[in-house]
């Protein structure tokens, strides 16, 4: 008997609460009614996607609990920028929201204006030009990879990604049921994944997902590692996803993109970095003409458009490259007062970091008692007032070993994160 049965005698119940013949009821009513309490705290939960956590946003919001206290920290756990977009920018969105046209929907792929300057930017940077139809326009670049491995891919699909590599690629894989296969890398090899490693496999992935400039590392492919890549996806049936997000960013040449080399590539790119947009989640996918139509009913149901004002805003961002090229001169000095003022033990082990704003230490030779990354930034953090990112968010193998330094911020913040981390590594080491 369910409470449904039970109801009617229940009813009768309180009409009647003098009645001992029904009494007997009421009390299994109320016993059964527990008993649904009990079973309504169950209620169903995801058990296929339990994925880790972001580290170095856990860490931003240990920082921002710090801060409220009143604590100076210095930040170096987050690739976001320090400088604002350029003003060009800000006046193309301050007017944008005087405009009634901007405060409604837009198409999935994001405005035709928009998508047409982005690709004069390809012709200006990389001499290609591809067509705005073959554009869209995101929620920021971590969308444009949700629609890439929903639209490219099936459930039980395995995708090869760099180890180091962005802990975002893997863990909305496994949420979309993918199943991420780690390429290992390492700094002798100049963090560059060997695709040998994949055919000796004799079982090939479906996709293949790299990122040139490289988070966590900094290293930029060479024009010829690119092209190598390409054409190996290309003769083997390898679906490629380039990550260009940090393309901008780099130090002596410009790297060459995807484009000029696969008409299947997914490329995808953002306004967050190179551009100094990081919280106006927009971003953008260029995508071959296989997989336009499935991209954008995806696109139409998951978030009908990118906001319209911040496209409206974006359009200015290609107008003043001289101002952005002018950060990225600071970015290679914070970098080299990182080199030059941390130990050498603290660096440890690193390819060059040619490229977005990160170094990526190995605190391996730091000391004779192993140091496990993850405690090193979390008593770097509380101690030093200093924040970074353990290296087990981007590598859950070795990543122990390793610790990312984010240098977007200030030249000043550099040197007195490298004051401040001198200062308090002794004492820590001391007390391992």
């Amino acid at each position: 008997m369910n409470l449904a049965e039970l109801w009617p005698f229940y009813s009768e119940f309180a009409k009647h609460p003098s009645d001992r013949s029904i009494a007997p009821l009421a009390g299994i009513f109320y016993f059964m009614n527990k008993i649904e309490v009990v079973f309504q705290m169950a209620i169903k939960v995801s058990t296929t996607n339990r994925i880790p956590p972001f580290l170095a946003m856990e860490m931003m919001n240990a920082t921002r609990e710090l801060e409220v206290t009143g604590a100076d920290l210095v930040h170096l756990e987050v690739g976001q920028p320090s400088t604002p977009p350029p003003p060009a920018v800000l006046r193309a969105l301050t007017t944008s929201l005087g405009t009634t046209r901007t405060h409604g929907y837009s198409v999935a792929f994001g405005e035709l204006p928009l998508r047409q300057r982005i690709a004069a930017h390809y012709e200006d940077w990389y001499d290609c030009r591809p067509d705005p139809a073959n554009i869209a326009v995101t929620l920021g670049s971590s969308l444009g990879f949700t629609l890439a491995f929903l639209g490219a891919f099936d459930r039980g699909d395995r995708i090869a990604i760099a180890n180091p590599g962005y802990p975002a690629y893997r863990n909305v894989m496994k949420a979309l049921g993918l199943e991420p296969l780690l390429l290992p890398s390492r700094a002798a090899e100049g963090w560059v994944p060997r695709l040998e490693a994949l055919a000796n496999e004799g079982n090939l992935p479906d996709g293949l997902l790299l990122a040139s400039p490289a988070n966590p590392t900094g290293v930029v492919m060479s024009d010829a590692d690119v092209k190598h890549i390409c054409h190996w996806c290309d003769a083997n049936g390898v679906r490629l996803i380039m990550d260009e997000i940090y393309h901008g960013l780099t130090f002596d040449t410009r790297p060459t993109s995807a484009l000029l080399h696969s008409n299947s590539a997914i490329v995808v790119n953002s306004f967050s970095k190179y551009f100094c947009m990081t919280g106006w989640r927009l971003g953008w996918m260029i995508l071959p003409d296989d997989l336009l139509e499935i991209t954008e009913r995806l696109a139409q149901n998951l978030y009908i458009g990118p906001s319209r004002p911040m496209q409206e805003g974006a359009m200015a961002a290609f107008d003043d490259y001289d101002m952005l090229d002018q950060n990225v001169l600071r970015y290679r000095e914070n970098r080299d007062v990182l080199l030059r003022e941390l130990p050498p033990e603290f660096l440890g082990d690193m390819a060059p970091a040619d490229g977005a704003f990160y170094i990526y230490a190995d605190l391996t030779h730091l000391s004779k008692t192993a140091v496990n990354s993850l405690d090193f930034a979390n008593a770097m953090l509380r101690e030093a007032h200093v924040a970074c990112t353990s290296g087990v968010d981007f590598d859950q193998e070795l990543g122990h070993r390793h610790l990312r330094l984010s240098y977007a911020g200030s030249t000043e913040d550099m040197k007195k994160a490298s004051r401040r981390i001198n200062s308090w590594l002794p004492s820590y080491l001391k007390s391992l």
